[in-house]
């Protein structure tokens, strides 16, 4: 009798209790609708010595992936994982994304900028002149490239989404500056996004130029990614995105005042790439 009732006890619990599953399943079902949480990466200069980036960069409240420093007998340095969010591009905006620090990897490259920064701002402000910024070593050169081409297969990044800081903070960042070879990048390696010089050449149209209107060449600045007000002037702002593109296009021409040039120039990215 006694083993009957335990019998049905046990027929009792076992139909009212549901089994769960707690494993976990990472084979049989997968979804398409996704994509890599890193979309850009951005290149900047640490505007100081080796030793000084190492500590701000591994102790100070900024970080990044990656360091190239000064010496070509050091290897570039991972010190922040590709995975993880590193904080290197502060208040940020290109091509409609904001943030950036969220979805890019980040490379910093020692070089300390502009020679004698604070008597260089004096005289010049904002808009720095090529010849006051500082080359980047040969060495420098090839490591970016060598880790760029891996990232960009890694990450399927776009070519337009290649960017120095001062791309994705154009009123308030000059890094990597002038003397970065964006153009060298691009014909040697594939790297990045470059003009076509036919494209630029048909637009080097002088009546077309006078005859568009500010705002929608700040249309075409948009268009391409940066962020640009909306005013009616070249105000100080302004001149400040038109400094940093023609920076990364135009590094002979960087006067932050818009010109044919730097009109043909945009056009002819917006014509190849949007």
């Amino acid at each position: 009798m006694l083993k009957t009732i335990f019998i049905s006890i046990f027929l009792f619990l076992l139909t009212s209790c549901t089994f769960v599953n707690y494993s976990i399943d990472r084979t049989k079902y997968f979804s398409k609708n996704k994509n890599e949480r890193i979309r850009f990466i951005i290149v900047h200069y640490t505007a100081t010595t080796d030793e000084v980036s190492i500590r701000a960069l591994t102790k100070g409240n900024v970080s990044s992936h990656y360091l190239i420093t000064s010496k070509n007998t050091e290897p570039i340095y991972q010190i922040v994982p590709e995975q993880k969010r590193a904080w290197h591009a502060g208040i940020s905006e290109f091509n409609q994304y904001t943030n950036l620090n969220d979805n890019s990897i980040g490379i910093e490259i020692t070089n300390l900028g502009v020679e004698d920064y604070d008597k260089t701002w004096e005289k010049y402000g904002f808009f720095i002149p090529t010849d006051k910024y500082i080359e980047f070593s040969e060495g420098q050169i090839k490591k970016v490239a060598h880790l760029l081409k891996k990232l960009i297969v890694k990450y399927d990044i776009k070519e337009t989404n290649i960017l120095g800081h001062s791309d994705i903070a154009p009123t308030r960042k000059i890094d990597p500056g002038p003397k970065f070879p964006w153009e060298r990048l691009y014909r040697e390696y594939g790297i990045g996004a470059w003009y076509d010089e036919k494209d630029k050449e048909f637009f080097m149209n002088e009546t077309l130029y006078k005859l568009t209107p500010i705002e929608k060449i700040k249309e075409e600045f948009r268009k391409y990614g940066y962020k640009i007000n909306s005013s009616n002037e070249w105000d100080e702002e302004s001149k400040r995105v038109v400094y940093n593109f023609q920076s990364h296009f135009n590094p002979e021409n960087i006067t932050g005042n818009m010109d044919l040039e730097t009109f043909a120039i945009l056009k002819a990215l917006n014509k190849k790439y949007r």
